[in-house]
């Protein structure tokens, strides 16, 4: 799934930089679990470094800089990162979009 099939109107990231930004979401969904707690909560879990805690941290202020119905958090506990991200109601379908990406990956 292209990134032109699924980013919505309001995500003002330019469209040249789309595609490398969805590589940089790939590159941090090559490991782990993707769950769905909820249709507007997606969880990852993340390669447990500091390096990929701290490239998804910075990907994460990217990403809502540009789509601000994105929130994300990146939690550190017992060993393990993972990456929640929510939206609201009327963007689910970017959120089965990232899973369906994060799955992939994985």
């Amino acid at each position: 799934m292209s990134t032109d099939e699924w980013a919505p109107t309001a995500c003002t990231l330019p469209t040249a930089e789309r595609p490398l930004r969805e590589a940089e979401f790939d590159g941090l969904f090559t490991t782990g679990d993707v769950e769905r707690p909820d249709p507007t909560h997606l969880r990852v879990t993340l390669d447990p470094t500091p390096e990929v805690a701290a490239r998804a941290a910075a990907l994460a202020v990217r990403e809502t800089a540009c789509c601000s119905f994105f929130a994300f958090a990146v939690v550190a506990e017992a060993g393990q990162v993972r990456l929640d991200v929510s939206v609201t109601s009327e963007h689910v379908d970017v959120l089965d979009a990232l899973q369906h990406r994060a799955g992939e990956a994985a």
